[in-house]
């Protein structure tokens, strides 16, 4: 990979100004970001700097050139807004538009959480604006957890909180799959399915199918924190979408929950699945459905345990090899 990152020097410091405002700019708050108090802030590097730290993304295929940066900020100083005693906190991570694509970003999110691990903080926070898709999905993958509910700036910008616990970092992490990772994933899916049932060759393939699915929904893993090992995934809709035609409006509906052979026992299926009923909570929904074949028994146990009931008029019957299959529906009210 050809980004590595560093504490920025004095010499670095107009760069970033510049990738900063670049950045912003071509954001979907480019509006916002062109007032004479908003450049004035992210032009003033040395100011952040005495406040944490500036970190900048260099890429080495460019001579060392700087193509992204990013402040952590220590609680109680001027330019932090959200952390409190003991936390730190990102603030303006921005990566030059042409360096897009390049793990920049996520780079710049480890570079972070690192540092603040050397400050022995017990969290990082952030917020970003609503409409910052890419920014929401980066913080997701590297295991970040949406916190409090929106808010609203002077400027009229809605905005999201996100925390890292540093805490316990022995738990297991719950984030968005990333892009290398699509193939382990499908495999985990059809190893955990094939354990337990016998299922078609075709449905099994079409399991697998990670990459596809995650164009259009999220694919959220249980990452091993001590091994990286990726060891449970599901499958949940994007917000105002659903990932089948099992969902209806004010509903959140999830597929292909799957916990792999060798890592039953230690709870992830719960925890995956509070976190999709977490997910549906946080978006305002009132229910939160799935489906589960008849023959899943351990799974029907687990949903019920959680709170689930069936719903038995949304069942659905299909044909396999010529004989009838029962899908039951489930669903959880919030």
């Amino acid at each position: 990979m050809p980004i590595i990152t560093r504490t920025a020097l004095p010499a670095d410091f107009d760069r970033v100004a510049e990738v900063t405002q670049t950045a912003f700019l071509a954001g979907p708050y480019g509006h916002v970001h062109a007032t004479p108090q908003r450049q004035k802030f992210e032009m003033d590097v040395a100011a952040r700097a005495a406040d944490g730290a500036v970190l900048v993304a260099l890429d080495t295929d460019r001579g060392d050139a700087i193509v992204g940066a990013t402040s952590l900020l220590r609680a109680g100083t001027p330019h932090a807004r959200l952390a409190t005693e003991g936390e730190a906190e990102i603030r303006l991570l921005a990566v030059d538009p042409a360096a897009q694509g390049l793990g920049v970003g996520e780079a710049l999110v480890r570079a972070s959480l690192d540092l603040a691990r050397e400050w022995r903080a017990a969290r990082v926070v952030l917020d970003t604006g609503s409409l910052n898709l890419k920014a929401q999905r980066l913080y997701l993958r590297a295991g970040f957890q949406r916190t409090r509910t929106p808010v609203e700036d002077s400027a009229h910008v809605t905005s999201f909180t996100y925390a890292y616990d540093l805490v316990d970092e022995s738990s297991p992490l719950v984030r968005l799959a990333r892009q290398n990772e699509y193939e382990a994933i499908g495999q985990l899916i059809v190893a955990a399915n094939s354990a337990d049932y016998d299922l078609p060759a075709d449905y099994l393939a079409s399991m697998a199918e990670v990459e596809q699915r995650a164009r259009a929904h999220e694919v959220w893993v249980v990452e091993n924190r001590q091994t990286g090992q990726i060891e449970a995934t599901v499958t949940a809709p994007r917000v105002g979408g659903f990932t089948s035609d099992l969902g209806q409006p004010g509903e959140l509906d999830f597929r292909l929950l799957a916990v792999a052979p060798s890592a039953r026992g230690k709870g992830l299926g719960i925890l995956l699945t509070k976190h999709v009923i977490e997910l549906a909570r946080a978006r305002g929904l009132a229910r939160v459905v799935m489906n589960s074949g008849d023959m899943m028994v351990g799974a029907h146990r687990l949903y019920e345990k959680l709170g689930f009931s069936r719903l038995p008029q949304r069942d659905l019957r299909v044909t396999v090899d010529g004989g009838e299959i029962v899908i039951y529906t489930f669903g959880y009210e919030l």
